[in-house]
């Protein structure tokens, strides 16, 4: 069953841009924003890491860390690191135990044919881990301007 609003963070492993392998309700002593993008370097998952790159200094200023998640792994993370200058760090899902935890690998179609794949989604936690608030079928235009509003409502 996916994670709701009110539920802990899920104890899943991820995998940092170095390579090593983190414990995900262990990594984060404070608030922070988890998404989910399906694919390094294509329009939408850029755009989106571009915004929340932009934004990374509100999200600082709020004391509120940002994690992006795919299944690609570290090398292509930091070629679209680099590539777009990205201030937001990514990690890997190589198992995709953390997708499943989050509902985030999801039944899609394209064109008639059904395929899994990674649902653009977001997660607020608060600073003792609890999931505040869920976006799901995120669509990126004015996204990210969406979570720093339910932070401050959170700070409220």
């Amino acid at each position: 069953m996916a994670i709701e609003e009110g539920d802990k963070v899920p104890a899943v492993q991820l995998q940092g841009m170095d390579g090593e392998s983190f414990a995900l309700d262990r990594h984060f002593d404070g608030p922070f924003v988890l998404y989910f993008y399906p694919k390094d370097d294509t329009a939408g998952c850029t755009r989106e890491a571009q915004d929340f790159s932009a934004f990374k200094p509100q999200f600082d200023a709020a004391g509120v860390a940002v994690l992006g998640v795919s299944r690609d792994n570290a090398i292509k993370h930091q070629k679209f690191v680099n590539k777009y200058d990205l201030t937001v760090p990514l990690a890997t899902d190589p198992d995709g135990t953390a997708l499943e935890a989050f509902g985030a690998w999801v039944e899609k179609q394209l064109y008639g044919k059904k395929y899994m794949g990674i649902d653009r989604s977001t997660f607020l936690f608060d600073g003792e881990g609890r999931l505040v608030r869920a976006w799901r079928k995120v669509r990126v235009p004015g996204h990210v301007v969406e979570v720093l509003d339910a932070l401050r409502e959170l700070h409220d």
